[in-house]
This record gives C-alpha cells, structure tokens and sequence, in this order.
C-alpha cells in the first residue's frame, strides 16, 4: 500500500485536509500526516458571511499528526497533499518542510495542492513554469514564485494537480487519483 505524505499544521483548512484524507484511505493508498512537531493538530474552519469583503475563519476539528517534519524520509512516500488554510503561511519557513516539498518535486513524484498552499510554494521555485490554481487572492504569489496561474478546478501540470479551495474537491480530487492510478498504483 503507497504511502502518502499530508502536512499539516495548526489553521489548516479542515475540509482540505479531511476530504483527501478519507478519499485516499478509501482509494487503499495509506496517508501520514507530518506537522512540525508530533501533536494534536487544530484545524480552522473558512467560510463566508453576507457584507463581508473576506472570509471569516472559525474553529474547526483537531486530528494528531504521526510525526514531525524532522522525521520525514520523502523516498518513503508515493506522492504529497498539501492543503490549505492559515498553516501554509508558517509552514513554508520551516527548512524540513522546505526539504521535503522540494524533493516530490525535484523527483518528479505526484503532489496535489489547493488554495492557499500556493503560498508555501512559491518561494520554494517549484511553480517556476508550471500552470497551477489557488485561491485567487494568492495569484500575485503564484506569479512571483514564476508560475501562471489558472482560475481552475483542477489543473493538472504534470503530476502536479492543483485547486482552489474546497468546493473544488471532486474535481480536485478526481483528477489526482488519476495521476496516482497511474504513477503511484494501489497493488
């Protein structure tokens, strides 16, 4: 059974981590969750209240992760998940997070990212040339990381399959087990 790497980190979007969370176990792939430490995580819920110009963030439900970024072999694991949420924001100054994104890439493995992971990745250099989705308020950083971004459901760049916020899971979703039927298969 394929590993699958997941980090996440206190604010993470709940629905972007729990849908590809339970889509994989159902797929039969076997989803690790890292964070920076091994701990009980607490997720943030993103919604959207009338006359307001933005979003309203809520508390949302906790989930422990099974190990710290610091542990984390990246040859271990078959692809990566990267949701969204606030978590991206501290995640990308970690040097183990760092090092872990940038070898699924630099391996050319399967990664799947929506909403505002974009901004973990873009100082990293990995979206340099690629075509990729966020949430739309994060495409001046797609652009200054040297990606184009692309207002989509789920645009496939390679192995990279990416979106823009929750509501774009089937597709999402649908389109990486695609890539992982095909690059990382369940035996």
């Amino acid at each position: 059974m394929p590993q699958i790497l997941i980090i996440a980190g206190d604010a993470t979007e709940d629905l972007e981590f729990f849908y590809p969370y339970q889509r994989l176990l159902e797929e039969g792939y076997e989803p690790r969750i890292a964070a920076l430490s091994r701990k009980k995580l607490q997720f943030v819920v993103h919604d959207f209240v009338d006359n307001f110009d933005t979003y309203v963030e809520r508390e949302g439900h906790s989930w422990p992760s099974d190990l710290a970024l610091s542990e984390v072999d990246p040859a271990d694991y078959a692809a990566l998940v990267l949701p969204g949420g606030r978590a991206p924001e501290y995640l990308r100054n970690d040097a183990d997070f760092r090092r872990v994104v940038t070898h699924f890439f630099d391996a050319d493995k399967p990664v799947a990212h929506l909403c505002h992971a974009a901004l973990s990745l873009a100082p990293l250099g990995v979206l340099k040339g690629r075509r990729t989705s966020a949430y739309p308020a994060c495409a001046p950083d797609v652009e200054l990381g040297g990606g184009t971004f692309v207002d989509g459901a789920a645009v496939v760049d390679g192995k990279v399959v990416s979106a823009r916020a929750w509501n774009d899971h089937p597709e999402w979703m649908r389109a990486f087990l695609e890539v992982l039927r095909e690059h990382a298969p369940v035996k």
